[in-house]
C-alpha cells in the first residue's frame, strides 16, 4: 500500500490531478500493483479524504498533545518525535498533526515505523496541497531500513 501512496504523490504532483477512485484504480492495476494493495491504498485516502473535510480537530497554537494508550501503542517514540520535531520547525500545525494521527491509526500494524509515518506525513500535506520545503521533501522520501512490522 504504501509503495502505491509514493507513486501517486510522484505521479499526481497535486491531488486535484488524481482521477475519481474507479479510473485510479485501473491505472494503478494497469502499472502492475497488487489488487489487494490497490484496495487497501484507495480505502486509506478516501479515510483521508474525510478527515481533510473535518476542520474541526483542535488546532490551538502551543498547546500540548497528550497521547493515550492506543496511541503510543501504535506510534513508537521515533514516530511522535518525528512529529514533534516537525511541529516545532513549523512544517505542520496542529491541526495538520491530529490528522496524521489518526490516518495512522487506522493502519492494520500494530505499531507503525518511522518510514511509513514519513510517508503518511507526505501524504497528508499531499492532500491538503500544502508546499513541502525540499529538505523535508528529501527526509520524507529517503529510503530506510525499518525492522519488520509486528501484525
Amino acid at each position: 500500500m504504501f509503495d502505491i501512496l509514493v507513486y501517486l504523490f510522484e505521479t499526481y504532483h497535486q491531488p486535484d490531478a488524481c482521477p475519481e477512485p474507479s479510473v485510479l484504480a485501473r491505472k494503478l492495476s494497469a502499472a502492475g500493483f497488487d489488487q489487494e494493495d490497490i484496495s487497501a491504498a484507495l480505502g486509506w485516502l478516501s479515510g483521508l479524504e474525510r478527515l481533510a473535510r473535518d476542520e474541526s480537530r483542535p488546532a490551538g497554537a502551543g498547546s500540548l498533545r497528550l497521547y493515550c494508550a492506543a496511541e503510543l501503542a501504535k506510534l513508537p517514540v521515533s514516530c511522535r518525535g518525528f512529529l514533534a520535531f516537525l511541529e516545532n520547525a513549523g512544517a505542520i500545525d496542529a491541526m495538520v498533526r491530529e490528522m496524521i494521527i489518526e490516518s495512522a491509526m487506522v493502519l492494520p500494524e500494530r505499531a507503525v515505523t518511522l518510514s511509513r509515518l514519513k510517508i503518511i506525513v507526505l501524504m497528508v500535506m499531499w492532500r491538503r496541497d500544502q508546499a513541502i520545503d525540499t529538505l523535508l521533501l528529501e527526509e520524507l522520501l529517503a529510503e530506510e531500513n525499518d525492522p519488520p512490522s509486528m501484525h
